[in-house]
């Protein structure tokens, strides 16, 4: 995919008129004088979503409410959900977006952009710490506090800005994409919201500091961000996902089929049906016909890493959610064991795991660390992120996420909830560290290959 300019970026990233000035204590258009002059505006929206997305409803609309300010703060759900880098955000587009505007885009907001909602935003360099973890990670800062009647209490917080508490736990994690949501089995991270409504609902509250919100704009956002579908449409080396019989990119992936509980391997399909594991079907035909020439390398890479995604045997030990609900210590299983939604990618019913991405072991300098004392029992836990257990006040679900849809992943670095992976590559160096995976130079090649190319 060829990059866009920064200012197609900025429009795209939901600056339809400009910056706004001065709204919850971050330098406006009106302070640019600590940086140099006022960027230039941006032009036009795209009419469609790029190359690697499909738009059922239509062309883009710049008076679709998904690109309007309907807060106080000038941000819409575009500020965070950029078509062009998978209907999420990248650190390279905000990096962008900072440099260009000298920090006053209007993602740099205190009340989550930045890493408490008391950083010091008074100078551009001020500012370049405040917004660090965007910056760095592409993560927002959700403040959540322990609910009542949790069966925990927070015991202990190690946090490097001096603000997380029982009350507002600092929880960095990337925005979920606007896309695909047709697959969805739960809504956020830690399935909190109850459906797209009352997530568009609170967004505009929250991140856009709306004091209300009107019904008909709300319907308007669910409408249009679920007519969004997003996959690879081509690949360098490859060509169209969709040549040669294969069945990638954003059109074939709109017309997947999709109920709850498809496939799912643990007895929860309401059809009854056997879970197959050979989830991922979309490029088989390049097992047998990837063409001639170089690109035919590229083709026939991308088709072994389908198979390694769909056979590659893993032994699934201590996740939570899966292992204690089974009652199984270890599952012989393979990537479509969680990602069992036909050629998606997510898991097709609402079940948060725990894998391990917010242990102790895990912590970086710029993540707080939250010791968590069971109420009954005594015992503690560290954590970087409650996850789910923020929600249900469950002990067993402290750590617990959901899977998010695999299509389109290349398009949306850094992974994993809080963007501790900065690559593919990355990621399964993770996953080789937590369950040993014993991939071969050459699967582990592949499979980074087919994971580009969905």
């Amino acid at each position: 995919m060829q990059r866009a300019s920064v200012a197609a970026v900025l429009f795209a990233s939901g600056i339809l008129s400009g910056c706004v000035a001065d709204v919850d204590g971050t330098p406006g258009l009106d302070d640019i004088s600590k940086g140099g002059a006022a960027p230039k505006p941006p032009p036009p929206p795209p009419k469609d979503g790029g190359p690697n997305s499909l738009i059922t409803s239509g062309p883009i609309k710049p008076d679709n409410p998904f690109f309007l300010s309907l807060g106080t703060n000038g941000r819409s759900c575009a500020t965070c959900h950029v078509g062009v880098e998978g209907w999420s955000m990248t650190p390279a587009d905000l990096q962008a977006r900072f440099d260009a505007t000298n920090g006053t885009d209007p993602v740099f907001r205190t009340n989550d952009g930045s890493v408490s909602p008391t950083a010091d935003v008074s100078t551009l360099a001020a500012m370049r710490t405040a917004y660090a973890m965007l910056l760095n990670r592409g993560d927002i800062r959700v403040g959540i506090g322990i609910p009542p009647g949790a069966e925990f209490s927070l015991d202990a917080v190690d946090d490097p800005y001096g603000h997380a508490s029982a009350s507002d736990l600092s929880l960095f994690r990337r925005p979920l994409p606007s896309t695909n949501l047709a697959f969805l089995s739960a809504v956020m991270w830690d399935g909190r919201e109850a459906s797209l409504g009352s997530q568009a609902i609170d967004a505009t509250l929250g991140h856009a500091k709306a004091t209300d919100t009107v019904q008909s704009q709300m319907d308007s956002i669910v409408a249009f961000e679920s007519s969004i579908f997003t996959a690879s449409g081509s690949v360098v080396g490859a060509g169209g996902t969709e040549n040669l019989g294969a069945t990638g990119g954003p059109r074939n992936l709109a017309s997947t089929p999709f109920y709850i509980g498809i496939n799912d391997p643990i007895g929860m399909n309401p059809m009854n049906t056997p879970f197959d594991p050979k989830a991922m079907t979309m490029f088989s035909a390049w097992a047998t016909n990837p063409g001639n020439g170089h690109p035919g390398w590229s083709r026939a890479a991308i088709a072994r890493g389908e198979t390694v995604f769909n056979t590659h045997q893993i032994a699934i030990t201590g996740v939570k959610g899966l292992n204690d609900k089974l009652g199984v210590t270890t599952i012989q299983g393979t990537c479509t064991t969680c990602h069992d939604t036909p050629n998606v990618g997510d898991h097709s019913v609402a079940m948060a795991l725990d894998i391990g991405l917010t242990d102790a072991s895990q912590r970086t300098p710029d993540m707080p660390l939250y010791t968590l004392k069971n109420k009954t029992t005594g015992a503690t836990i560290q954590t970087t992120d409650p996850g789910k257990a923020l929600i249900s006040g469950k002990w067993a679900d402290i750590g617990k996420f959901k899977g998010p849809i695999l299509r389109g992943v290349g398009l949306r670095a850094p992974y994993f909830h809080n963007g501790s992976a900065a690559t593919l590559d990355a990621v399964l160096d993770f996953y080789e560290e937590r369950f040993g995976l014993g991939l071969t130079v050459q699967e582990r090649t592949d499979l980074l290959a087919f994971l580009q190319a969905i």
